[in-house]
This record gives C-alpha cells, structure tokens and sequence, in this order.
C-alpha cells in the first residue's frame, strides 16, 4: 500500500476521523454484546429448545445474507459516513425490539431485520476505517476491531450484571439503545466528510461490480472467505451458546455464565492491540495460522476437560487466537486488483454472515442431538481452518493472476 502524502494540518482531522470510527466499532459491539448473556432467558421465555433457539438466530444471518451484497451499492449512494451512524443507531432499536417479542416467529423476524442491518453497518464501519488508514499510510484496521472487542467485553458485562440482577430486558435494551444513539450522533461529526475515495487498488469507482478478473483472484476472495466464516464460527459460538453451555451443562449462575464471552472478547481486543505490530513484523499469514492453533488447542482441551474456569480460558483463548483473522481477510479483499471499489470488502463481509448464519443452526442440531458441550466442537474446526487456509492473505496468492484488461 503506498502511503499518500499528507499535510500537518490534516493530522487533527484524521484523529478525530479515527476516534469516530473508534466510536462506531464499540458501540456494534456492545449491542450484540448485551443481547447475548439474557439469550438463556429469551429461550427459555419463549419456551424454545436449543435446536429451535438456532434456528432462530439464524435469521439473523439469512437478513445479513439478503440484504448483504447491497452494502457497497448503499454506502457509494449516502457515504459510509451516514450509513454506518444511522443504521448502527437502527441496529441498537432491533434489539430492543427483540428482547420484547412476544414469541419465537417474531423474535425470529426482527432478528432477521437486525442482520439486515448490520452487514451494512459491518460494511460502512469497515471501509470508513480503511479510508482512515489509507490517509495514515500505516495498518491501524486491527485497532477498531480492538476497540469492537471493547465494546463487546463492555456489553457483556453489563448484559451479565443485568442478567444477574434481574433487570427486565426491555429496560435494559432501551439503556442500550439510547446509549449507542447519544454515542453515535456525537461521532458522526468526527468521522471524514465527503463521498468515500476509490480505493487505489480497485477499479474505478464507475466499473462493472464484477469485472473480468483473473480466476485467480477469485480463487483467493473465495478463501479469504472462507477465513472470515472460520473467525464468524468462534465468535458466534460465544455470541450464542457460551452463556447457555455455563449455565445449563455447567451449573454456573446468570453473571458468571457471561464469562465466557467476556474473556473471548477481552482477549479479542489483546489479540487486536498488538495484531497489528505482529502482521507488520510477521506477516498475516504465519499470525492467522499460529492463532487458528491457540484457538483449536485452546478450546480443544477446554471441552476435553470441561469445567467452568477451563471453559472461560478456552474461550479466551478461541478469542486471542482468531482476533486479526477476520480484519486481515476484509483488508486483504479490499486490496484485490479489479473490483469496484468496496465489491471485495462487501463480498468477504458477506461470507461472515454466512458464517454467522450457519453457526447457530449447526451447533443447535448437534446439541439437541448430543449434547451442546460436543455443538461447540465447532470453535475447534474453526481453528483448523484458519491454520490451514491462512496463506490466502499472501500477495504470493495473486502470483500469476495478472489483472485482464478492461472491457470496452
């Protein structure tokens, strides 16, 4: 990536654009955050099994894969700066929607909504922040997901503590949305104005969405995928199952069992605190390899031996070892020669949804099925994956794919 030249006096802009990006990254993740130690208490209100709860859930990512590939076309329409602030605060107002719904088909439906909305805010966020860090000349992409995990550990534990507490869901979600709505009007006037800059590795802003590339390139944006549904697998097994695992095969109480994902996200936000220093110095390919490791043995030996302090380590482990995965797999696919700007970014982002969406439905079958402690073997697979498919985020994978030339 060549650095563009920049003036002493764009520094101050570029903070403040970094903070607002900052500030958009937390409060995403606070808002799933929230949601997901009272998801024992949602299924068990609206009397579900874990095999209806997954399917549930996994409307969610049936929205984000709907409505998905629309992101890049919306945000080249209204900026990533007004798109990602209005639909983060429309996200904020699902939730709070979900946690009132009177039974599982409209749980369902406004989860459906709520992924909707979130790919597109996964989109906006993701690509004001790599304009951000084209304007720095440097990686800084690692430091808002951190701050994703800051958000999302922040969540947790206030979802945990309500969880605990006994606080009506509905009281607690509306804390939460009018948090993130106060939070993301202020950052909007942060963030970079104008309509988004293409980016100097993808086609003109005027091309074809999908060009004629080489197949080449297509074969790595395919596994560049295929990593990001590895790293949506870890994340949604603590998202949706780690607080019901503690809690029901466990014995833990309500607040200990948002452990579990409180130390998958904490040590997600290690992992992205020093990832970038680590990919600058190592490359992303021995780093996603060495962490799809630490996540596989991690959360391998946790459900070998299965206690409530292994568990919460082998979440946390799950959590470090895939923390730059998926933003080195959506930097990567920004950066493939031949798309329009922000097709590549928009297609990996969309295979995390499918990720996302699979996740729940499979781990609730095999827990109905046996038992949810064997479901969450998945986190395992997940860092096999990543291990093995880990060199896609190598400019030797384009060797030979010579970009073709453009269409008349």
């Amino acid at each position: 990536m060549t650095p563009p030249v920049r003036t002493i006096g764009a520094a101050p802009e570029l903070r403040r654009a970094r903070l607002g990006v900052t500030l958009l990254f937390m409060t995403n993740g606070m808002i799933w955050a929230n949601l997901a130690p009272r998801y024992p208490e949602i299924r068990r209100s609206l009397a579900l099994s874990y095999g209806q709860f997954g399917l549930a859930v996994m409307f969610g990512g049936l929205g984000a894969i709907a409505f998905g590939l629309t992101a890049a076309a919306v945000i080249r329409r209204f900026t990533s700066r007004l798109v990602g602030v209005t639909f983060m605060i429309l996200m904020a107002v699902g939730a709070l929607l979900a946690v009132l719904a009177p039974n599982g088909i409209i749980f369902a439906i406004i989860l459906f909504s709520i992924g909707a909305i979130d790919s597109v805010v996964d989109v906006a966020q993701n690509a004001h922040g790599l304009r951000v860090q084209r304007a720095y000349g440097r990686t800084i992409i690692n430091s808002f997901h951190a701050m994703w995990s800051v958000g999302a550990v922040v969540g947790g534990i206030m979802g945990g503590i309500a969880a605990g507490r006994g606080v009506p869901l509905g009281a607690h979600l509306a804390v939460v949305a009018l948090l993130v709505a106060l939070v993301n009007v202020a950052g909007y006037r942060m963030l970079l104005v104008g309509a988004d800059p293409v980016s100097p590795h993808t086609g003109s802003a005027h091309a074809r969405a999908f060009p004629k590339v080489a197949a080449a390139i297509w074969v790595v944006l395919g596994l560049l995928s295929i990593v990001a549904i590895a790293g949506a697998w870890v994340e949604d097994a603590a998202i949706s199952w780690s607080a019901s695992y503690l809690r029901d095969e466990l014995s833990a109480g309500a607040t200990v069992a948002s452990f579990g994902f409180v130390a998958l996200m904490a040590m997600h936000f290690v992992g992205r605190v020093i990832g970038d220093r680590f990919i600058e110095r190592f490359g992303a390919v021995l780093v996603t390899r060495v962490g799809g490791l630490i996540t596989a043995v991690g959360m391998g030996t946790a459900l070998l031996w299965p206690s409530i302090p292994m568990t919460v380590i082998g979440f946390g482990l799950a959590g470090l070892g895939v923390a730059t995965s998926i933003p080195a797999a959506m930097h990567a696919a920004d950066e493939l020669p031949g798309f329009r700007s922000g097709t590549g970014l928009t297609i990996v982002s969309w295979a995390l949804r499918v990720g996302f969406m699979l996740s729940p439905v499979v781990v609730g079958a095999v827990a109905d099925a046996t038992s949810l402690r064997v479901g969450l073997a998945l986190v395992v697979v997940a860092g096999l994956v990543l291990a093995l498919f880990a060199s896609a985020m190598t400019p030797r994978s384009l060797a030979g794919a010579e970009e073709p030339e453009p269409a008349p």
